[in-house]
């Protein structure tokens, strides 16, 4: 009998409440958008869902924008594998703005933020969030002040 290929959806990607990793529930989307203001602790990723995966292992990846670390050096990727546990899986992959970076601030956030999933050796769902800093004349001009 042929194995079913595995159906992916990105069902949502954006700004999102933020995310407690001890809970079942994923965040709960607030804004779709790939463009990301750089305020401390926003939330921001995409989530898909996994149909006739059950059993297999699902690669991620969030190659960040040059955020430093306690040494001065620039971090790399960020990446792990997850087992599939359901037939009918969602999963959220995201991450934060992290103003407290050491010796990096705020311009180590910005740019771009490519986030990826492999299945199989096959890269299933990607997006980049673009990191910008916070125009406060422009959040203000917005409101029609």
């Amino acid at each position: 009998m042929a194995k079913r290929t595995p159906a992916i959806e990105i069902t949502s990607f954006g700004i999102y409440s933020q995310w407690d990793a001890k809970s079942k529930q994923l965040p709960k989307i607030t804004q779709f958008t790939t463009d990301v203001p750089a305020d401390e602790s926003i939330e921001f990723g995409f989530t898909v869902n996994i149909k006739r995966a059950k059993g297999l292992v699902l690669d991620y990846c969030i190659d960040h924008p040059g955020i430093l670390n306690k040494k001065g050096l620039v971090m790399a990727p960020f990446d792990g594998d997850i087992h599939i546990n359901s037939n009918d899986w969602d999963f959220y992959l995201g991450d934060t703005i992290q103003l407290k970076c050491p010796d990096g601030g705020l311009e180590s956030n910005l740019g771009p933020w490519r986030m990826t999933m492999t299945l199989q050796s096959k890269i299933i769902a990607e997006k980049t969030f673009h990191v910008y800093p916070r125009d406060e004349a422009g959040f203000w001009k917005r409101r029609g002040y």
